[in-house]
């Protein structure tokens, strides 16, 4: 009984874990898309002048 216990533990434990590290995910991921929002748009530039063709 006391095996089954502890792994009833480690298995709440491990969920209580992954729902932390879950919330700190969305968190940052929340962060980032709101400070790109308040960024200013700036130009784009093309492409192609930072690439070029292998003949």
């Amino acid at each position: 009984m006391f095996e089954y216990e502890m792994a009833t533990a480690r298995r709440a434990d491990l969920i209580r874990e992954a729902d932390r590290y879950r919330m700190v995910q969305e968190a940052k991921k929340a962060r980032r898309g709101s400070s790109r929002s308040q960024e200013p748009e700036g130009p784009v530039r093309a492409v192609r002048g930072l690439f070029t063709r292998a003949a």
